[in-house]
């Protein structure tokens, strides 16, 4: 963005020299006027200092990168719904004369991509939610110098440093019917044993359990790092005033951590759209619990298993277009903020 900044102040000025050219001296000689600077002149002038810009000059920099992004990244998602259009099962080389929208057609009248689709924006809004509240009550504790607080915070971060796999495993373990420690913990108070991954009705709420474990954490240094931002004088303005702890934070603290909740928000929005690895390694294969059945799932078993790449293909794009509608507003509000 800044790039594209310089680049329309370097325009902008050119706009200036052309609708008023410095003519230079004008003499008067039997009614004539001698013009002092020319067109090609204030051209050329134009041009110099164009290619002196700070945009042309950094172009060896993030020229070469933009290439190789677009091409692999870029390239490869329009390849991608080009190959949703078609027929393509995996086999040979895809027939491009045909293309129609019937896998997308397919795919919102399908029943499995519907339920999966519900189970993905439960997972999305669920999750999201209690990471930023489970974070943001921990960021306030730790933010209120309680005792062993760096203690506190490495243990309480250590988990984000875990990959999917590790963390699938884990709470592979954790949710066991037999010997679980978590229906051991249940079991205190007279309830279960649960199969908490084998139940539809409480698989996709220990999914978000295990993931807010996760990345809850993050969520809590973000805040923190926002809480220790805010100035003393605020907390002492507030005091002053009279008002309680509890509204304090409502009403002064809180509002003042917009910018930490938006950018944790996105984050954590965008870790949950990438669930697939950790649901791989909780239920072992492509094909989790019906509650925890998610887009990204059903891309893969669509593809590797049932061969139908093209209408995988279709779900890939359903997707990148939810991951696009969480990151779009987010960038839309940092550019109208003038942080890129």
């Amino acid at each position: 963005m800044s790039v594209l900044r310089s680049l329309a102040r370097t325009l902008r000025g050119t706009g200036a020299d052309d609708e008023h050219p410095d003519d230079g001296r004008a003499a008067t000689d039997g009614g004539t006027t001698v013009s002092g600077r020319t067109r090609s002149d204030t051209t050329r002038s134009t041009l110099s200092r164009y290619w002196r810009s700070d945009f042309v000059r950094s172009m060896p920099y993030w020229l070469i990168p933009f290439a190789v992004v677009g091409l692999f990244v870029y390239g490869a998602i329009g390849w991608n719904f080009v190959i949703s259009l078609t027929d393509y099962s995996g086999f040979g080389s895809a027939e491009y004369t045909d293309l129609d929208f019937g896998n997308y057609i397919e795919a919102f009248t399908s029943s499995a991509v519907i339920t999966a689709g519900r189970n993905t924006l439960v997972l999305l809004v669920v999750f999201t939610l209690v990471c930023l509240a489970v974070g943001l009550g921990v960021a306030i504790l730790l933010d209120r110098q309680v005792r062993f607080e760096s203690t506190l915070r490495t243990i309480y971060l250590l988990p984000m440093s875990l990959s999917f796999i590790v963390t699938g495993q884990f709470w592979l373990w954790m949710y066991n019917v037999n010997n679980g420690i978590v229906n051991s913990f249940v079991g205190l108070f007279g309830l279960g044993p649960f199969n908490w991954l084998g139940n539809p009705d409480l698989v996709l709420g220990a999914v978000i359990f295990a993931l807010m474990w996760q990345f809850s954490g993050y969520c809590m240094v973000v805040y923190l790092a926002a809480l220790r931002g805010i100035p003393d004088s605020h907390f002492e303005a507030a005091r002053v005033d009279g008002a309680s702890t509890w509204r304090m934070y409502r009403r002064v603290i809180v509002p003042q951590l917009k910018p930490a909740t938006i950018s944790a928000t996105v984050v954590v929005m965008l870790f949950a759209l990438k669930a697939f690895s950790f649901l791989y390694a909780l239920f072992g294969g492509y094909r989790p619990a019906k509650g925890a059945d998610i887009l990204a799932t059903l891309m893969v078993r669509q593809a590797f298993q049932l061969q139908e790449w093209a209408y995988s293909s279709a779900i890939a794009i359903i997707l990148f277009a939810m991951a696009l509608g969480v990151i779009a507003p987010y960038l839309y509000y940092q550019y109208r903020s003038e942080n890129l």
